[in-house]
């Protein structure tokens, strides 16, 4: 496995090895390392939040060609060590569902936060994170409308398919509702990213796509 510590995104830009921001990744990929979950990801076995934190950071950047430091310790923290939090700690149902992901946002914006002040970041910035990280303006805060937009991509190219095939007592309108809610979150550009991608899904999510966005 590659080193937590290391470079692990192919930036268009190089950060400096000493710098706030890069410090403050690399304690996000430690932190995300110790996940006990693993995911195969390029043909290596990641744990599974350090997988998914890479995948947020590389749309972020097929979203942004710059994006700010809040941006991108947003995407490479919105799911730090999720696994500490299990969903079977909240009662089944929708309610206990919103209930679950209030705590964990909260959860990631506190951790993030601590990160961020460890290494040199202004309380304005820590306090913003948190913000961002509850995701309580996705349309009004573009940073969180970036991260929004960075997670519904992974979702739709990566855990859609997994998800489908473990739903499969979902009837065509639930499917079409968890498409348009999706859909609904995103900007103009994800939607453009999105539709870009469409013919790297597998036909019967292609057409489950393309049944969803005519409603």
């Amino acid at each position: 496995m590659k080193k937590p510590d290391s470079n692990i995104i192919n930036y268009p830009v190089a950060l400096a090895a000493d710098s706030s921001l890069a410090r403050v990744l690399a304690a996000i990929d430690r932190a995300n390392s110790a996940d006990p979950r693993r995911e195969t990801m390029d043909g290596e076995s990641l744990p599974k939040e350090l997988a998914y934190s890479i995948r947020m950071s590389q749309w972020l950047f097929r979203l942004e060609e710059q994006p700010s430091d809040l941006a991108q310790i947003a995407c490479r923290a919105q799911h730090i060590e999720r696994w500490t939090i299990p969903r079977d700690e909240y009662p089944e149902g929708r309610s206990g569902y919103y209930r679950w992901r209030q705590a964990c946002g909260l959860f990631h914006g506190e951790r993030a936060a601590e990160l961020m002040a460890e290494n040199g970041y202004s309380e304005q910035d820590c306090a913003a994170i948190k913000s961002i990280l509850s995701k309580k303006q996705i349309k009004q805060n573009a940073v969180t409308q970036v991260m929004e937009n960075a997670a519904c991509l992974v979702f739709l190219q990566r855990y859609l398919e997994p998800f489908y095939r473990e739903h499969t007592d979902y009837d065509p309108e639930k499917w079409i509702h968890i498409i348009t809610r999706t859909w609904d979150k995103m900007s103009e550009r994800g939607h453009k990213l999105a539709l870009s991608m469409l013919d790297e899904l597998p036909e019967h999510l292609q057409v489950l796509l393309k049944q969803a966005l005519m409603h």
